[in-house]
């Protein structure tokens, strides 16, 4: 046990010395940090900042829209400054000049062509409106159109049932409707956005801490290995002494990563009156899930470096696993609003996906049942042993053997003959 501890220490504090590590535990959250910002001013300025006008020529074939669709642009080029709408307005006959709108799309002359139906007042007909698809920058000028087109038609079908606008704003007008919360009597006008930024923070941190430290397992063993140190170590331990310090000294690291990184976001989001967002009881379960799913993982890690010669042999057996483990990753809001669904509760009972989708879970169920909480943590327990067995044999046998890389059915002949 005293040589396994000293690995462990050796293995901890060699990886918390390095540059790299400290730069990456502060690095990180800052960099998070930035993307949410820099995303959030880059659509803000997407969204309001200055363009060019955008000339759109609309195609009236009513006969009797022209004056009010010219009003409703300039009423929106008013609003709108920084980015007007210029309008080109024709009658019926613009039927005929179709194929030149289109080509003058084509060619960068035109930026859109609106044909309003003949049909839209009486039977609500469909227009249409033209525009090169693949430049994405012009679609808020599709719903700027689509606005003033639905304005118009409205503002006439009122006039023409003797309506006042007025009167059909003060029918319209929304109810208010006020969220309480009733664990914290809080009171939020509508739902709340930002519930779902605290299951993304448990199930990133999880996914981060599991694999970015489970990397460094990896990397490590296939360094010792190549350089030969591996030989001197294990002439003073056993295999398994090995793994199991390594484990345990990248185990410690990992928590303090979380730790900190947990830290940090709780206490950024109470400084901005944001700590509803991250439910603290939750804290717990958290460092089960990632204590257990770290020896799950690390464990996978040391036995696939200990097979492999490089990082390129080693990154071609996890890639099945890393296939799994994404799922989480890739279905998170899914579950995170439905998480006791069938598809949330499979993934939980699922031993590589467990210490992702459970946090997951509990942080968006507060009241998710106690033998689900129990039953996945019993199997994820259960699980560690097992593969924590088979990996130790893969371990011996592998971390030896040079030249050609083990494959699939080489791993299972070691596990089931040594």
């Amino acid at each position: 046990m005293n040589r396994v501890l000293l690995v462990a220490r050796r293995e901890y504090v060699e990886t918390i010395k390095t540059k790299f590590f400290l730069i990456s535990l502060f690095l990180t959250p800052v960099f998070v940090v930035g993307i949410v910002f820099i995303t959030h001013f880059m659509q803000k300025h997407v969204q309001e900042g200055a363009r060019p006008p955008k000339t759109v020529a609309v195609a009236d074939m009513t006969g009797a829209l022209g004056q009010d669709i010219e009003e409703a642009f300039k009423t929106y080029n008013a609003k709108h400054a920084q980015r007007p709408v210029n309008l080109q307005m024709y009658g019926p006959e613009a039927e005929k000049q179709l194929d030149e709108f289109k080509d003058k799309i084509r060619n960068g002359k035109l930026d859109g062509c609106m044909v309003i139906a003949q049909d839209v007042l009486e039977k609500g007909g469909t227009s249409r409106f033209f525009m090169k698809s693949d430049k994405l920058a012009d679609i808020d000028v599709f719903f700027a159109i689509q606005e003033i087109l639905n304005n118009v038609v409205v503002a006439r079908r009122l006039r023409a049932h003797n309506v006042s606008p007025e009167l059909f704003e003060a029918i319209r007008r929304p109810v208010p409707l006020v969220q309480m919360d009733v664990m914290a009597d809080v009171e939020r006008h509508g739902p709340d956005p930002l519930r779902m930024i605290g299951p993304f923070f448990f199930l990133f941190v999880m996914f981060m801490g599991l694999f970015g430290t489970g990397q460094g397992m990896l990397t490590s063993v296939i360094e010792e290995k190549n350089s030969r140190v591996i030989e001197t170590l294990l002439s003073s331990l056993t295999p398994f002494q090995l793994m199991a310090g390594k484990i345990a000294g990248l185990a410690a690291i990992g928590l303090t990563v979380v730790s900190l990184w947990g830290a940090a976001a709780y206490a950024g989001a109470a400084s901005q009156g944001l700590a509803h967002i991250i439910d603290v009881s939750n804290l717990g379960y958290l460092l089960c899930y990632f204590l257990l799913g770290f020896l799950l993982f690390s464990s996978l890690y040391a036995a696939v470096g200990a097979s492999c010669n490089t990082l390129k042999e080693a990154q071609a057996l996890l890639t099945p696993l890393m296939l799994i483990t994404i799922v989480p990753m890739v279905t998170w809001f899914y579950i995170a609003q439905e998480p006791n669904g069938v598809f949330a509760r499979v993934l939980s009972y699922f031993p590589l996906t467990t210490p992702m989708v459970m946090p997951l879970r509990l942080a968006a169920e507060a009241n998710l049942p106690a033998v689900e909480i129990v039953l996945s943590l019993v199997l994820l327990a259960v699980s560690v042993p097992l593969v924590m067995w088979a990996a130790a044999k893969v371990f011996r046998t592998g971390i030896l053997m040079y030249g050609k890389p083990a494959t699939m059915r080489e791993l299972l002949r070691w596990i089931r003959d040594h």
